[in-house]
C-alpha cells in the first residue's frame, strides 16, 4: 500500500487546537491514467481530507476523475497536455477557514522559486506550490511556502510524498513519504 501503517500519518487534536480543516495536497503525479496506488491514496491517507490541492503536472484531466469524492482545487503545470491547460487555471486563490491560500506549479529551476511565485500572490497566507519535486515547507515574512513533493517521485531521492495542510486557530503543513 504506502509502505506500511507506520508512514500513515495519525493527526490528534485537543479542543483547543480548534481544528477547522485538514486539506490534502498533491503535486506532480505525471500519470496519464490512474493508478492503483492513486486511488489508495484515497482510500487511505486521504481518506479524512476535506479538500484536495493539486498544484499540477497533473498530465491527463483523466486523473482529477480520482478525486470526485473531495472538493478540488488544482491549476495547471508544464507539462500538462493541452486539455489541461485549457481546463486550469495556471494559479488560484481562495479561503479555506480563516487563511487565504494561493495555488500554483512553478516554473524554473528550485533556486529562487518561492521568491518568483511569491510575485504572484498579495495578501495569501500561504502558497502551494510544486515543479521542483522536492517536498518543502518553510514560512517567510508570514507566509507559509508548502510543496508536497511529487506523487510520480523526486528528481534527487526517487521518494514519492504528498502532503497535508491542517488549518485551524494556526496553519501547519505536513510531508508524507509514501
Amino acid at each position: 500500500m504506502f509502505g506500511g501503517e507506520k508512514n500513515i500519518i495519525k493527526v490528534v487534536f485537543a479542543e483547543e487546537a480548534g481544528l477547522i480543516m485538514k486539506l490534502g495536497v498533491i503535486a506532480d503525479t505525471h500519470l496519464e491514467q490512474s493508478t492503483r496506488e492513486l486511488e489508495e491514496l484515497m482510500a487511505g491517507p486521504f481518506q479524512d481530507v476535506g479538500m484536495i490541492l493539486h498544484a499540477g503536472d497533473i498530465t491527463e484531466l483523466v486523473i482529477l476523475e480520482t478525486f470526485t469524492q473531495k472538493e478540488i482545487r488544482a491549476v495547471c503545470g508544464n507539462m500538462d497536455s493541452p486539455a489541461v491547460r485549457r481546463q486550469l487555471p495556471t494559479q488560484c486563490t481562495f479561503h479555506a477557514g480563516k487563511f487565504k491560500i494561493g495555488l500554483i506549479h512553478g516554473w524554473g529551476g528550485p533556486q529562487g522559486i518561492e521568491e518568483r511565485i511569491r510575485r504572484e500572490f498579495d495578501g495569501v497566507d500561504c502558497i502551494v506550490y510544486g515543479h521542483t519535486h522536492t517536498a518543502s515547507q518553510v514560512k517567510r515574512e508570514g507566509v507559509l511556502f508548502f510543496n508536497p513533493g511529487a506523487f510520480g517521485g523526486g528528481f534527487i531521492n526517487g521518494k514519492k510524498s504528498v502532503g497535508f495542510l491542517v488549518l485551524g486557530e494556526t496553519m501547519f503543513g505536513q510531508i508524507l513519504y509514501l
